[in-house]
């Protein structure tokens, strides 16, 4: 039943991360592009010292984001070790920029001065992403705890062989069970 509630949940956080990492790429990639044109006078831009490397680290965490949610989501299909290792690889190293990015978010609001709204909603989305992402990367490592990944082939397919025909009995050779 664990497994059950925890792949359930995981579920609509790997959705809700994946619309949320791909609307603060978009975002922060044109925040950039403002800032590196050297347009931060503009009226929805702003900035201060902590603001390029803000930035950059927001991009790099939205696109390990949106490239974990792939993997996230072949493993909630699956839901077996083979996936396990590779979305949970993934997520944790999206989540750990993640963490990064949202600490540059806090460095960026104490520093201060005059931030544009779109910039502001790059940092509300880092700061709305960190939280969620860290409860995603929980369910996700919930389900490693769990009996659906006691075994490589998991409890529905206990008692058969890959082609789903049965296991061969010791009785002879062909014999199928």
């Amino acid at each position: 039943m664990d497994r059950i509630v925890a792949r359930n949940m995981a579920g609509p956080f790997l959705f809700l991360n994946l619309i949320m990492y791909c609307i603060l790429l978009a975002f922060a990639s044109w925040c950039l592009n403002k800032y590196i044109n050297a347009q931060t006078n503009h009226p929805s831009m702003g900035g201060n010292g902590a603001t390029g490397h803000f930035l950059t680290f927001t991009i790099l965490a939205a696109v390990l984001g949106i490239v974990s949610k792939i993997a996230g989501g072949n493993h909630l299909r699956a839901w077996r070790n083979h996936s396990l290792a590779s979305a949970s690889a993934s997520s944790t190293v999206a989540w750990a920029v993640t963490l990064l990015a949202f600490g540059l978010a806090c460095k960026e609001i104490n520093v201060g001065g005059w931030r544009g709204w779109r910039l502001r909603v790059v940092e509300a989305f880092v700061i709305i992403l960190a939280f969620t992402k860290t409860i995603y990367v929980l369910l996700l490592h919930s389900g490693f705890f769990g009996s659906a990944h006691d075994d490589d082939n998991g409890p529905e397919y206990a008692g058969q062989g890959y082609g789903g025909r049965g296991v061969v009995s010791k009785g002879g050779a062909g014999t199928v069970v």
